[in-house]
């Protein structure tokens, strides 16, 4: 992993944790697996600890590590640098993604709270106004008896679920690779995607970026969306149709409070920028400060765990590079 990310994430008192139940072999993060440095510390390494600003692992560093037994990845998404030959070595992969989808769901949350509280048209009524608040021409306003619409049970989905029992609202939820039972026990009724569109006061979306989920939320969706809808986005910008969007944000008809968009950054010219519905956050919902440090502690828990009895709970799977963010 990159210095900084290292600094972040394993404070010395973790450090302290991480040498009582392993060897470390080498106090510094590599930047570069190929070099001689690093090629002498993965010829003895069992377990490689991961984080953001890792290079490419592939089948072909394998062969530096002849010792290799686990990764574990002191980050959400391993998709970004794992290949998936490293399951045909027999390689075992833990990603502490569950511990960063706490401040995501945090994060959408408060959107969800905000957006149905018109924060973000207040604040500009406010600032072009001067004066006490206008509620005419405002969409519905507040969270008391409305229906949240959450898109995805992954990770971050569930634990959104699992916050909006504070609201008094009604939890929907489409997600194609679970049961009615399944997010009744999450707390939420399974509804079709375009249902969930044309009940929810609020759409939040948690879904993987993958082929089939790419613009999942087009132009037919947002059209099913009710005057006043607050779309959120806190997982992947690609998933949402930028231009479609765009075009029902600029008539006013829908709120949007996006940290992820497509493209990244948004050009400048968009006016996405300087719309009172929509506020745009530069992704800042995934651990941020002092949030890095609960990746580090979970990456030591499963050091732990695997240096102990050789599993782990936080498990990476090859099933799971299809559906995964």
């Amino acid at each position: 992993m990159d210095r900084e990310a290292h600094a972040a994430a394993f404070a010395p008192a973790l450090m302290r944790r991480l040498r009582a139940v392993a060897e470390v072999l080498f106090d510094e993060p590599l930047a570069d697996l190929h070099s001689d440095q690093a090629r002498s510390v993965l010829g003895t390494t069992e377990i490689l600890l991961t984080g953001w600003g890792v290079p490419p692992i592939d089948s072909a560093l394998l062969d530096s590590a002849p010792d290799l037994r686990a990764i574990v990845h002191a980050a959400g998404t391993v998709r970004t640098f794992l290949d998936p030959e490293v399951f045909d070595h027999g390689i075992r992969v833990s990603s502490c993604a569950s511990a960063n989808a706490t401040p995501v769901a945090e994060f959408a949350l408060a959107c969800t709270v905000f957006g149905l509280k018109r924060a973000g048209r207040f604040a500009a009524q406010l600032r072009e106004s001067k004066a006490v608040r206008d509620v005419r021409r405002m969409p519905p306003i507040g969270t008391y008896r409305v229906t949240v619409g959450v898109v995805g049970a992954s990770r971050v989905g569930r634990e959104m679920l699992r916050l909006l029992r504070s609201l008094d609202a009604e939890i929907l939820l489409s997600d194609p690779f679970i049961s009615d039972a399944d997010a009744a026990e999450l707390g939420a009724t399974l509804v079709s995607l375009p249902d969930l569109c044309r009940l929810s006061d609020v759409v939040s979306i948690h879904a993987p970026l993958t082929p089939q989920t790419a613009g999942m939320i087009g132009a037919a969706e947002l059209a099913l969306m009710r005057d006043g809808t607050v779309l959120v986005n806190t997982a992947r910008g690609a998933l949402v149709d930028t231009e479609a969007l765009t075009a029902e944000v600029v008539s006013g008809r829908l709120d949007a409070y996006l940290d992820v968009v497509h493209p990244e950054p948004l050009p400048p010219e968009s006016p996405l920028y300087r719309l009172p519905n929509v506020t745009l956050t530069p992704h800042i919902a995934g651990a941020l400060g002092n949030e890095i440090a609960r990746l580090g502690e979970l990456a030591v828990a499963e050091t732990a765990r695997f240096a102990a009895n050789g599993t782990f709970e936080h498990e990476v799977r090859p099933a799971d590079f299809a559906i995964i963010a």
